[in-house]
């Protein structure tokens, strides 16, 4: 989960002015515990009586996306989903029951990548790994309960 301060100093070091509306959006952002919808963003925002309207958190994630800020999860319910993270390359293995997510670092992922591209003759540019499962406290949870 990135803080609302790593949130901001991305829109600062992109460019970006960091007005109100943007402000709040982070706020929200960096509230959120795992993964999270937009409209679970604009829910909250009216909740709370905030003046955002959808297309300013829509924008704001897509800038946010596009600073490496946040990333977007395509979900196994085929919905997409965000989570904010450190801009460094890595890969999350989400909990498809709570949420929670945990950063992981390539590891020997490099390697596969380049050896897919030799065999294809793609220049591979990027790759996106999203992992999905049950984290050991929901599995506990799910043991208690049987």
């Amino acid at each position: 989960m990135a803080s609302s301060t790593v949130l901001l100093d991305a829109l600062d070091r992109g460019g970006y002015r960091v007005t109100r509306p943007r402000r709040e959006v982070v706020d929200l952002i960096a509230a959120r515990k795992g993964h999270f919808a937009a409209s679970d963003l604009v829910r909250e925002a009216r909740r709370k009586r905030l003046s955002l309207g959808r297309a300013t958190i829509f924008r704001t994630l897509d800038v946010l996306a596009e600073l490496d800020a946040v990333e977007r999860l395509d979900l196994p319910t085929g919905e997409h989903a965000y989570i904010a993270c450190e801009p460094v390359h890595h890969h999350h293995v989400v909990c498809s029951s709570c949420g929670r997510s945990v950063e992981v670092i390539d590891g020997d992922l490099a390697r596969v990548v380049e050896r897919i591209g030799q065999r294809t003759g793609y220049r591979i540019d990027s790759h996106r790994l999203e992992l999905f499962g049950t984290c050991a406290a929901c599995r506990h949870q799910d043991a208690g309960a049987s």
